[in-house]
């Protein structure tokens, strides 16, 4: 099966090796939402740190979907989000305020409201 997706790229997908280890080039729905999640978030939170008066120098953004059984078929069970953050003109506790404002600011998060999503964010 192949999605596609604003002309940008073309991505196989395969239903046997979503949850493999070794996917061999494919990707999965999760992959695809994980990438969309740190993405958005990722400039969600440099507005909200400029707007702060800070300057991003560096921010590294995961995120982990994980995937379970629901009756009937799967669901998304959580998401993870990890960040590392360079920033002047913010201190720890400025920059996890911004992370969370962020977190609740992102239209990829407003879009995920039914799944539980965790954030770690530390400025390195």
């Amino acid at each position: 099966m192949e999605f596609t997706s604003s002309g940008l790229g073309t991505f196989t997908t395969s239903f046997p090796t979503r949850s493999a280890d070794a996917a061999d080039g494919t990707t999965s729905p999760e992959e695809m939402i994980a990438a969309a999640h740190s993405a958005c978030f990722a400039m969600q939170l440099s507005a909200v740190i400029g707007e702060s008066g800070g300057t991003v120098k560096k921010l590294d953004v995961t995120a982990e979907v994980g995937l379970g059984p629901d009756d009937p078929g799967f669901k998304l069970t959580g998401i993870a989000l990890t960040l590392r953050g360079e920033v002047d003109g913010m201190d720890a506790d400025a920059f996890a305020t911004a992370a969370r404002t962020a977190k609740e600011m992102c239209p990829v998060s407003k879009a995920l409201a039914g799944v539980d999503i965790t954030l770690d964010a530390q400025l390195a």
